[in-house]
Parts: C-alpha cells; sequence; structure tokens
C-alpha cells in the first residue's frame, strides 16, 4: 500500500513538473523583429555582399537570434516625419504645431526570429551586433520603421 502511495506521489510529482515546464516555456514566446530602411542610393555591391553575408551570420554568432530574412519590399513604405523642434513640441503634448516635415521611402527590410524578447534585448548589447551595424550602416539611411511581434 505504502509503496503504491509512493508511486502515486511520483507520478503527480512528475505530472506537475511537466506541466510546470510546459506553462515556464509558453511564458517566454518567440519574438520577430521586422524593421524597415532607406537605401544608400550610392552603395556598392560590394557593401550589400557584405551586408548580405553579415546578416546571414548573426544567428551563429547571437545566441537567442534563431533566423533572419532580409530583401528588397514589394510596396516600399513612405514615412512622413517632422524636423527636431515640431517633433519635440508634439510629444509635449501641443496641438497646433507647424514645422517641416520629411519624406523618406523605406525599400529594403529585415526580419529576425528570437527565441523571447529576453533575446532580443540581449541582442542589442552583442559585440556581434555592433559589428553587424557598423556593415549595415554602408546600405541605409539613418532611421528605420521598427515593428516586434510575438508568436501566438
Amino acid at each position: 500500500m505504502q509503496k503504491l502511495a509512493r508511486m502515486s506521489r511520483l507520478a503527480v510529482s512528475a505530472a506537475s513538473l511537466l506541466l510546470l515546464a510546459g506553462v515556464v516555456s509558453a511564458a517566454e514566446k518567440k519574438l520577430t523583429h521586422c524593421f524597415y530602411f532607406t537605401v544608400i542610393e550610392e552603395a556598392t555591391q560590394a557593401d550589400w555582399d557584405a551586408f548580405y553575408k553579415a546578416t546571414e551570420a548573426l544567428p551563429g554568432k547571437i545566441p537567442g537570434l534563431t533566423g533572419v530574412s532580409y530583401g528588397k519590399l514589394v510596396r516600399p513604405l513612405t514615412v512622413y516625419a517632422p524636423d527636431r523642434e515640431a517633433a519635440k513640441k508634439l510629444r509635449a503634448g501641443e496641438k497646433a504645431v507647424t514645422g517641416e516635415i520629411r519624406q523618406q521611402v523605406r525599400q529594403a527590410g529585415v526580419c529576425m526570429q528570437f527565441e523571447s524578447e529576453a533575446a532580443l534585448k540581449a541582442y542589442a548589447k552583442d559585440p556581434a551586433h555592433e559589428a553587424w551595424v557598423a556593415i549595415y550602416s554602408k546600405v541605409r539611411v539613418a532611421g528605420t520603421t521598427t515593428i516586434d511581434f510575438i508568436a501566438p
């Protein structure tokens, strides 16, 4: 009888551990980080080749980064932004703001798949990210349009 009770407790404990492991892993959902950028028209083919090679190598260099995709946008995205002074006033809550408006067209993009939101945060501080940005900066105008989404 005692042996049966111990086995039953062991089975309940094992089942509880499995359930808990499922809950913990469910809390860390995969995240996709996409950003669209304006290309530097003067970028050379060598600059682009270096960007492609460096981007493809990132998953092997940054923990938690599991995949990358990149390419030309099928439908370029036009972005309008106020000058710095007007933007500052808008953020402060002013309603009737005037200023210069800048237009940029995002023609290319990159999507990166991460194991979790924490992995995305760590990626930004990784030395491999810094090295990649130096190469990426040769093909893009500063500034991006970014979107992150979590897998269901």
